[in-house]
């Protein structure tokens, strides 16, 4: 009876502190529903997400199970996640892209390449910089270590038509995807981790320095760069072990170390700052993290093409909220980047909002000088 009681003492009391779960977890909120609610069923189901997840012991209830799928079955049970061999990580999204599973066709490139063709041209106009900068991807960069059972062959990719159509097409690119597969030989640290999706932090780092020399080349500026002449050499730790984290185990999971660069800015005196909107997936929150805003004056990220950041920190600002001429006027340069899991929704509706306020705005001044 008191092991029975002990994980509801547990949740009222709260007075075992355990750690918490990590990764992307929406606990239900408390049922509200009413007496039609209780009739058809709904409150009752509810109440029971309800209860579950605020049971005490919780969280210890889950790594228990994780741990448990894991050690014995080689399973995770993180939505998604996929072991691949010899324990390396993957998000499913990953897999697909790399074997053309997630292909949306070479006519709907082509429709959103000419709407970002539309963007460039009249952003060259009035000089500024389009950038379209193809982040890495976990599934082409460790494919060696892709589970068996997934494709028999590789499809058609979207990374390789949209790079094609960019290149046809005059677009402005930076190519991670290509530069990381060149270096993954070469390179003095790991780009990528085995633990987690995202580039590597010395990885990022070196992607913040190729983003900024990139914009210099492109408008022949000189921009305040970053540098680093140390570099910590430790276990996956933060973004480098975020599936891991996420996977919610007893134990960390074997992994070779990683390096950490230390990095420094170059001062602001004599060298310019231009304003750039950057519209990206998660992928641009390393970069933004670590300050790469200090090279741009302002520094603006549009997550997924709806959250502002930094305004978003203070008080929620969404896209919606904006005026994207305006917006477009005043900086010097949009990146829109994507890795090649998100690149079916390349630019998440800001190519196509983009595109068609720019004709409007381009229409009304044609009639105006009629």
């Amino acid at each position: 009876m008191l092991a029975l009681s002990l994980p509801a003492l547990q949740g009222i009391t709260g007075l075992i502190r355990l750690k918490p779960l990590q990764g992307a977890i929406e606990a239900p909120g408390k049922p509200e529903g009413g007496i039609a609610a209780w009739w058809d069923g709904t409150l009752q189901v509810e109440a029971e997400e309800w209860l579950n997840s605020h049971v005490g012991f919780y969280p210890l209830f889950i790594r228990t199970n994780n741990q448990l799928n894991y050690t014995l079955f080689n399973k995770a049970k993180a939505k998604g996640v996929v072991i691949g061999k010899q324990g390396y990580l993957f998000e499913e999204n990953y897999i697909k892209a790399y074997y053309g599973l997630d292909f949306i066709g070479r006519d709907s490139i082509c429709r959103q390449m000419e709407r970002l063709q539309y963007i460039h041209d009249r952003l060259q106009k009035q000089g500024k910089l389009l950038l379209l900068v193809f982040a890495a991807g976990k599934g082409s960069y460790y494919s060696e270590y892709i589970p068996k059972g997934w494709a028999s062959r590789r499809g058609p990719s979207n990374y390789a038509h949209y790079s094609a159509e960019a290149q046809q097409r005059g677009i402005p690119v930076l190519d991670f995807h290509r530069y990381f597969l060149e270096q993954k030989t070469k390179s003095k640290y790991p780009l990528y981790p085995q633990l987690g999706i995202h580039w590597s932090e010395y990885g990022m780092a070196v992607a913040g320095d190729s983003l900024i020399r990139s914009i210099e080349a492109h408008c022949g500026w000189r921009m305040p760069r970053i540098s680093w002449d140390e570099v910590d050499w430790d276990q996956p730790k933060g973004s480098d072990c975020d599936i891991a984290g996420g996977m919610n185990l007893f134990w960390n999971m074997p992994s070779f170390n990683m390096a950490y660069p230390k990095l420094k800015f170059e001062v602001e005196q004599g060298k310019r700052r231009p304003a750039v909107l950057v519209v990206s997936d998660s992928f641009y929150w390393g970069l933004f993290n670590f300050g790469i805003s200090r090279s741009f004056d302002p520094g603006h990220f549009w997550f997924y093409n709806h959250e502002v950041y930094p305004e978003h920190f203070d008080r929620k600002t969404t896209v919606q909220q904006l005026n994207l001429v305006e917006e477009l006027n005043r900086h010097d340069v949009v990146v829109i980047m994507a890795t090649e899991a998100t690149l079916p929704r390349l630019g998440w509706g800001f190519i196509e909002a983009a595109a068609q306020a720019l004709k409007q705005e381009e229409d009304r001044g044609h009639k105006g000088l009629e």
